[in-house]
């Protein structure tokens, strides 16, 4: 058997109640063994350090010897001569001490190992109830850290109850960590959401005079230009106000969720940035299996919608393509696959594409329709659906991004 096959036999994870176990019981062994092999050298020193024997009781009854002048009578009823009943005397002696010497170390070995195994029993129970403090604090960092979306277990708190010991210090450590980070969170959702709707409001008013202005009789051709550009930057600003309040909505888990068939999701999305495509000479492609998820369908429509319109509008004009597919995966997940033409992306830059308000370049800053919100209100939809984004630059130029979601269970 090689090397790699013994590592692979081994346990890969020793917890950390296994080894205070394997201290204790080692300890506890060790003592045992230091104990018993000191009864066996005072036992051994007292036997050899007791003088010499005038007479030995062979076991057959208790009636001692009789000693007369010269000569020495056993139980037995043998009359030994003092030379002979010396040796008989250090005969018995050495016999009788290697007879307790095997009875000590023999008992004492099996007393030992059985009080040694219950020692280890109740080393790994006190063990585990030691610990138990700590795996219920592991228990809740792995359910927050678990979350889909990065906040939504914040709410969940240890108070732990116990002795005020150190484990209780890190729980509520823990936990003062996690609600300064719940609150932080919170009030910058609730911070996004009402700029958003406070910004609403002035651009509405602002569109409304524009028009106004802009269709009365008297209006001159430079005014009705000048309103088509105030208009386009309204309404540009308001997906932006759009896309922030959308961005903090998908942050929160979805709770009414219904089937919802990706397939039909990206037929109404294409069809409806038809005109857009068809104005910049992109041509969309659509590729549908039956794939039903479980979830909002309003917030799935946004996701496709952003992707696709992504695609078209990072593109090549006139000479790009869009291709969007969608299929279940071997191990059930659905996939929701869009890729197109366009200008060569840098591996490293795509994290990048996932940040609000970035974008590549300085060109897409000035020319881009969007408010650089689209991938990451896809990656916010997707995790809140308990689902992943990815995206890597297609060969020859462009991207390809691919949403993976679980299946309904009721498909």
């Amino acid at each position: 058997m090689t090397v790699m096959h013994v590592r692979r036999l081994l346990p890969q994870r020793i917890t950390l109640r296994a080894r205070l176990t394997l201290i204790y019981g080692g300890l506890f062994f060790a003592a045992g063994i230091v104990l018993l092999g000191s009864t066996y050298a005072l036992f051994h020193q007292q036997i050899s350090s007791g003088g010499s024997v005038r007479f030995a009781s062979l076991g057959r009854g208790d009636t001692p010897p009789t000693v007369g002048k010269g000569t020495t009578v056993t139980a037995n009823g043998d009359v030994l001569t003092d030379g002979d009943a010396e040796k008989f005397l250090v005969s018995e002696r050495s016999r009788i001490e290697n007879a307790a010497t095997t009875s000590l170390i023999t008992q004492g070995g099996i007393a030992l190992a059985i009080v040694g195994g219950v020692a280890v029993g109740f080393g790994w129970l006190i063990a585990g109830r030691t610990l138990a403090p700590l795996r219920q604090v592991t228990e809740t960092a792995r359910r927050i850290a678990a979350a889909p979306v990065a906040e939504r277990g914040l709410h969940e708190r240890i108070a732990l109850r116990g002795p005020d010991d150190e484990v209780k210090d890190l729980a509520d450590t823990f936990d003062t960590m996690v609600e300064r980070l719940d609150r932080s969170f919170a009030g910058q959702r609730r911070f996004v959401a009402n700029a958003s709707h406070e910004l609403r409001t002035p651009l509405t008013l602002s569109r409304a005079m524009v028009e106004v202005a802009m269709h009365r009789t008297s209006a001159s051709p430079d005014l009705v230009q000048l309103g088509d550009d105030l208009l386009e930057i309204n309404g540009r600003h308001e997906r932006l106000i759009t896309g922030l309040l959308l961005l903090a909505s998908s942050e929160n888990e979805v709770i009414q969720q219904a089937p919802v068939d990706l397939a039909d999701v990206v037929e109404h999305v294409v069809a409806d940035t038809a005109r857009e495509a068809e104005a910049t000479g992109i041509v969309v492609t659509e590729d549908l299996d039956e794939t039903v998820v479980s979830g909002d369908a309003l917030l799935l429509e946004r996701l496709v919608q952003n992707l696709v319109e992504n695609g078209i509008r990072h593109n090549i004009p006139a000479d790009g393509w869009v291709r969007v597919t969608t299929r279940v995966r071997n191990d059930g997940l659905v996939q929701l696959e869009v890729s197109n033409t366009g200008p060569d992306v840098p591996p490293y830059d795509i994290p990048m594409l996932f940040e609000p308000f970035r974008r590549l370049d300085s060109d897409r800053l000035a020319t881009a329709k969007g408010a650089g919100l689209g991938l990451s209100i896809v990656r916010s939809v997707a995790a809140a659906h308990q689902g992943d984004v990815v995206a890597e630059p297609r060969q020859g130029g462009g991207l390809v991004v691919r949403v993976t979601l679980p299946a309904a269970t009721d498909a």
